[in-house]
């Protein structure tokens, strides 16, 4: 089942990981499906921070002349 949220887009394993700790949070899950569960919610996790920094990495900004032309671009964390 893991298997599956390598595949996930960011919006699905964040809609996923609401529902898991939204089971979590009832407190009506046994004591092995909590265990299954929050193993899930913690790849589905880093699935989600996963999708975010390849996403950081692509946003980029416009770089500037002294005129206040845009030059082109460099990436964000680019100083």
């Amino acid at each position: 089942m893991a298997d599956d949220i390598g595949e996930m887009t960011f919006e699905q394993a964040l809609a996923e990981l609401e529902k898991v700790v939204n089971q979590l949070d009832s407190g009506d899950v046994p004591l092995e499906e909590s265990i299954r569960l929050y193993e899930r919610g913690a790849a589905l996790k880093a699935r989600c921070e996963s999708r975010l920094k390849a996403a950081e990495e692509k946003v980029e900004q416009i770089t500037l002349d002294a005129k206040g032309q845009a030059t082109g671009t460099r990436p964000a964390d680019a100083g």
